[in-house]
């Protein structure tokens, strides 16, 4: 993912575009800060069509005994694992 000024992306509008329904998306930032992201059409429509992680629980129809307890250090050895196994990235590539 690359990033862009405002200005620069008005100039190259266009470029952006066609870079974004290549599979690349643009950060576009405002006074150093990111402000939007111009995905593909098609990643946003994936993206659009997420469920909430709430809405999937309520969907689920668990009665409030139905989940299972889990500990602070069995999530972070979770993400740990998922980490390694190459499943979650450390930090989104904006930012880096």
């Amino acid at each position: 993912m690359h990033e862009l000024q405002l200005r620069d992306a008005k100039a190259t509008l266009p470029a952006v575009i066609d870079q974004a329904r290549q599979g690349e998306p643009c950060v576009i930032t405002r006074h150093g800060k990111p402000a939007a992201v111009v995905p593909g059409f098609e990643d946003w429509q994936r993206l659009a069509n997420v469920p909430s992680f709430g809405r999937l629980l309520i969907e689920a129809g668990l009665e409030p005994d139905g989940l299972p307890a889990i500990t602070i250090a069995e999530v972070q050895d979770g993400i740990a694992k998922a980490r390694r196994e190459g499943a979650l990235k450390t930090r989104c590539a904006a930012s880096r």
